[in-house]
């Protein structure tokens, strides 16, 4: 078995654990959060280390409440994701940012603990067991020689990424016949209509092919992407002033499609048909309690998880 990693992205969890974090809410029957779940699946798959991206003033409570408790299991790392963790020359420019840089900082926080193939998530979104054992696969297989960059994505169905309680974002992807992705848009407010999905404008709703595949920040990437991170990063701050400068993000899916505009990277997309749950809304809670306990009663999880 080929060494990987698993790369939580847990820098969005608030400050005050306990007092109704999404992430952080009891969702199994002896207090499972969904990253639990997460881990549980990667180990499964063959992942041996595990590195959460967080925030520095929450580690101390972040351990307290799952880091000591897998670490008893599996290697764990941290990276800390923070405002101020961009190059001294734009410090003084950004000084009134109140928010982090986005998932591109998130992943570009790992470049010292991460040396070897891995695979990056969100904390709270729960993706199934068969990605991560597509994920792990191409992750330790041998590719091809290539003057191009090397990405997988874990793609999913449109409909059944959607939540009850209202719109999510979603990287639409277009996907040519050798599963292969040849553009992905970043989309904001897909919610659920009555024939299907549709995209929640000002004037109305656009609808959306249900069966599309999407993005749900699922990519297996290899420690070379640091460097395009790292200059990208660069290129993006000196280019910000454009934006809103206290909201712009770096985000994985604008930095890949840039990447396959350019024609330098090549990313292979890995069906899932799991269908996905998360908390991206308080409401949404009830539902992933019910879903965990059915997966629990048909035998895919014990029902004490660790």
């Amino acid at each position: 078995m080929g060494k990987a990693t698993l790369v939580v992205m847990a820098a969005g969890i608030g400050s005050r654990f306990g007092g109704g974090i999404k992430q952080l809410e009891p969702v199994g029957p002896n207090g499972e959060i969904i990253m639990d779940y997460s881990i549980y699946d990667a180990l499964e798959a063959g992942f041996d280390k595990v590195v959460f991206v967080i925030r520095k003033d929450l580690e101390k409570d972040f351990k307290e409440i799952i880091g000591n408790r897998i670490s008893q299991m599996v290697e764990v790392e941290y990276a800390f994701q923070e405002i101020a963790d961009i190059p001294e020359s734009y410090k003084t420019k950004y000084i009134e940012r109140t928010k982090p840089w986005g998932t591109g900082q998130a992943i570009l926080c790992c470049k010292d603990v991460v040396h070897e193939p891995f695979l990056v998530i969100n904390a709270d979104d729960y993706y199934g067991k068969e990605a991560y054992v597509v994920a792990y696969d191409y992750l330790v297989s041998e590719h091809e020689l290539s003057d191009k960059i090397q990405i997988g994505m874990v793609g999913f169905i449109l409909g059944n990424t959607l939540s009850e309680n209202g719109g999510v974002t979603r990287g639409i992807c277009k996907v040519n016949d050798e599963h292969m992705l040849t553009d992905i848009v970043e989309t904001k407010n897909i919610i659920k209509t009555e024939t299907g999905a549709g995209i929640q404008k000002e004037h109305g709703v656009d609808l959306v092919d249900i069966g599309v595949p999407v993005s749900m920040n699922m990519w297996g990437l290899y420690p070379q992407f640091f460097e395009i991170l790292e200059t990208g990063f660069v290129e993006f701050l000196e280019n910000i002033g454009c934006l809103d400068y206290t909201k712009g993000e770096y985000l994985l899916p604008t930095i890949i499609g840039d990447l396959l505009q350019k024609e330098t990277a090549e990313v292979q997309v890995l069906y899932s048909k799991d269908k996905w749950f998360g908390v991206t809304y308080k409401e949404d809670k009830e539902k992933v309690v019910s879903s965990v306990r059915e997966l629990i009663e048909a035998g895919i999880y014990p029902e004490k998880l660790f």
